[in-house]
């Protein structure tokens, strides 16, 4: 993880804000920096951080990915809570549709890996429409499967010889972060970056949270209201335990600093 990052909840998270991730990145890939480092960046929300709290494998993957992008408002209070104020929140389909246009004119390739069937090839017409990026060269859908028994090296082969820059990969977490950790074992590129229903979202196929719903921290309400029945069990546990953990992190980091 680089040295940009504040830890809520035992997960380091980017607190230098969403413009100066974007420009970080495209700045590494184009300056030549990240050429073949296979560097993982999540964007992570109160989701995958309660993940991580109770699954010891996932945290470690979060802590050794190069970025994770504070996806919810949750993170960010508690992030901006200890000092972090620059922090602001780095929503996955935002941060794939900033770097879509941004990276548009240049000679950077993306790579789509995720979602059901065939969503993968409809998110690259969309952004050549929406984004006027045609730099998008290869796409792939990974069968459903335990983490464990993809074959790796046979994507990682049709990955390389696209010559991609950053792979994205939309499925859901923890999975996705999984995934892209034993994916870069094998790419040549210069990030993989899960962006978990970014995919869905800019294809139409799920619709997206009011932005004063995202900007209060209710998005995941919208969410629950439109999936309830895929969502309400994931919600009911995420939402006390990450004010639980959430409280409790701030209350130990207010001790340590007075003593």
């Amino acid at each position: 993880m680089i040295n940009r990052a504040i830890t809520v909840v035992d997960i380091p998270l980017f607190k230098d804000g969403f413009d100066t991730a974007v420009d970080l990145v495209l700045s590494e890939i184009i300056h030549g920096e990240s050429s073949g480092t296979n560097r993982c960046i999540s964007a992570t929300g109160a989701h995958g951080i309660i993940e991580a709290k109770e699954d010891a494998d996932f945290k470690k993957v979060l802590n050794e990915f190069y970025i994770n992008l504070p996806d919810g408002m949750p993170g960010v209070w508690v992030g901006r809570a200890k000092g972090a104020k620059a922090m602001d929140r780095c929503y996955g389909p935002d941060f794939f549709e900033a770097m879509m246009v941004k990276s548009c004119k240049t000679t950077i390739k993306h790579f789509f890996c995720g979602g059901m069937e065939g969503v993968a090839d409809k998110l690259k017409q969309a952004c050549s429409v929406k984004f006027e990026n045609n730099n998008v060269v290869g796409t792939f859908c990974p069968p459903f499967m335990d983490v464990k028994d993809y074959d790796y090296e046979s994507i990682s082969d049709l990955i390389n010889s696209s010559g991609a820059n950053i792979v994205w990969v939309g499925i859901s977490s923890p999975k996705q972060e999984k995934f892209a950790k034993y994916l870069s074992q094998f790419t040549q590129v210069d990030f993989l970056i899960t962006v978990g229903a970014a995919f869905d979202f800019h294809i139409g196929n799920v619709k997206q949270a009011p932005k004063w719903m995202q900007k209060s921290g209710l998005e995941w309400l919208f969410r629950l209201s439109v999936e309830p029945k895929r969502l309400y069990k994931r919600y009911v546990s995420i939402v006390p335990k990450f004010a639980f953990y959430g409280v409790k992190d701030l209350i130990n980091y207010k001790l340590k600093l007075n003593k």
